[in-house]
């Protein structure tokens, strides 16, 4: 195998760079899917063909001021030609100093001294991928970088008029049903249905349903939250109880239940008035006594129900027979056949209706999505003081998930560096700046060649003084 060591970084032919971009599509390793190794996308190839020519064009620059230089010693010695000679080879020195800058960045040259300065994004690796992480990390993903982007681009804005331009809702309608669609097709897979059943029931093993009932009941009445929900739902049943509906059904339910168990007294009394009456007193007395409770937040109702969910709680935290009736149940939800194949059939109903409806071209799903889209667009488009927020809001999240995301993507940077092979990363980096490196080394041969020009005529000043005065003269 050549050793790639001795490379030029454009001396030698075209081929080079080609030949890099060819090996890239060599046979895969062992332990690597052959597709890994496919055949290079357009523009790699268009990358390595585009550094062929750069390093042609310089190498082709370099080969020209040679040749002048050669062609120097065939005429007969004068002033210009010297002149002439000193910037070709002024021109080749620059040219092959900035070759070797170039070339030393990629690859190693063997030449004594120096070849340890050499081969430097190779020799260098961890050490530029820990550089780049830290330079992406502290100037693209800092706090003050998020915040300043959302305010110069204003995405709640953004997001406006992209959901109120036409067509835009239902593209995001159609979009969201293909991949609800995807998703459905994944779990449809039969492995994946297996592992989602063993994942749902090793999760119904894991509850402790007792205990967690009670930490649900403590949250719902930790500071009396439950006599709020408790006064809301009097005043509901206040509100029933006055409607003339209800006190129509209270007459009736007395009427026909005197006429059930009392048939001889409801041929004498007058049912129909009784049961009005009745009805009125009795919604009268109800709404009484909601309203004393409603109004009395120490009513004895009140703690009377305190007291019931008290001992509720700490029944289901600590009686040895409800915790019996948690294991029962979750026994019967992890293992029942019944309710496994009830729960099966409903999921495969589900199922099927919505892929029916994601797979049609006016499905529902996309019509109701790309509503809400539009909605939500027209809603931030009208109203300016929403927009503001939403940024701010963004604006908060992003100085909040900043530290820890800008260090997940440095330390998935450098990791990613880390693992790639150092020549393979070096021939990667010529591919993608090489071409513009390459001008430095056109640089070096048009400045050299300057500097050679002035340099000799800084030296034979008095000799071009003479022959400007003789041409004078």
């Amino acid at each position: 195998m050549r050793n790639r060591s001795s490379g030029d970084g454009g001396l030698g032919p075209a081929g080079e760079a080609l030949g890099a971009a060819a090996r890239s599509t060599a046979s895969p390793p062992a332990d690597e899917p052959a597709d890994a190794f496919a055949a290079p996308p357009p523009a790699a190839t268009e990358q390595a063909l585009a550094l062929a020519r750069s390093k042609w064009l310089a190498t082709g620059l370099l080969l020209a001021v040679a040749v002048v230089f050669a062609a120097t010693y065939a005429f007969p010695p004068s002033l210009a030609v010297e002149c002439v000679r000193a910037v070709a080879e002024a021109a080749m020195v620059g040219a092959l100093a900035d070759w070797f800058a170039v070339s030393a960045l990629f690859r190693r040259i063997p030449l004594p001294w120096v070849q340890r300065h050499t081969d430097i994004i190779a020799r260098n690796k961890e050490r530029i991928g820990g550089n780049l992480a830290t330079f992406v990390r502290d100037k693209f993903l800092d706090a003050p970088s998020l915040v300043n982007l959302i305010r110069r681009h204003d995405p709640a804005d953004m997001l406006a008029q992209w959901l109120t331009s036409p067509g835009n809702a239902q593209l995001l309608g159609r979009q969201v049903a293909r991949l609800a669609l995807a998703a459905l097709d994944t779990v449809e897979d039969a492995r994946i249905q297996r592992f989602m059943n063993q994942a749902a029931r090793a999760l119904v093993g894991q509850l402790d349903l007792s205990r967690t009932m009670a930490a649900a009941l403590e949250a719902l009445t930790h500071n009396g939250r439950h006599q709020v929900l408790l006064d809301d739902v009097l005043g509901r049943v206040t509100l029933l109880l006055r409607a003339p509906e209800t006190r129509t059904f209270i007459s009736e339910a007395i009427v026909q239940w005197i006429r059930r168990e009392h048939p001889l007294k409801e041929k004498v009394l007058p049912t129909d008035w009784l049961g009005g009456k009745g009805a009125g007193a009795i919604a009268q007395a109800i709404d009484s006594l909601l309203a004393e409770v409603a109004s009395d937040p120490s009513h004895q109702l009140r703690t009377a129900l305190d007291a019931a969910v008290q001992r509720l709680i700490e029944r289901l935290q600590s009686d040895p027979e409800w915790e019996r009736r948690g294991l029962e149940l979750r026994e019967y939800l992890q293992n029942d056949e019944t309710l496994g194949r009830y729960v099966q059939d409903l999921w495969t109903s589900l199922r099927e209706r919505l892929q029916k409806d994601l797979s049609d071209e006016n499905s529902e799903v996309s019509r109701k999505v790309a509503a809400m889209g539009q909605w939500l667009g027209m809603a931030l488009a009208g109203d300016p003081a929403l927009r503001v927020r939403l940024n701010v809001r963004l604006q908060l999240w992003a100085t909040q998930v900043a530290p820890d995301l800008s260090q997940f993507v440095a330390e998935h940077i450098r990791n990613t560096v880390d693992r790639w092979d150092a020549k393979e990363m070096a021939r990667l980096v010529e591919l993608h700046i090489g071409s513009d490196l390459q001008y430095i080394r056109i640089n070096g041969t048009v400045v050299g060649g300057l500097i050679g020009l002035v340099l000799f005529a800084l030296s034979h000043a008095a000799e071009i003084a003479h022959g400007l005065g003789s041409l004078a003269g």
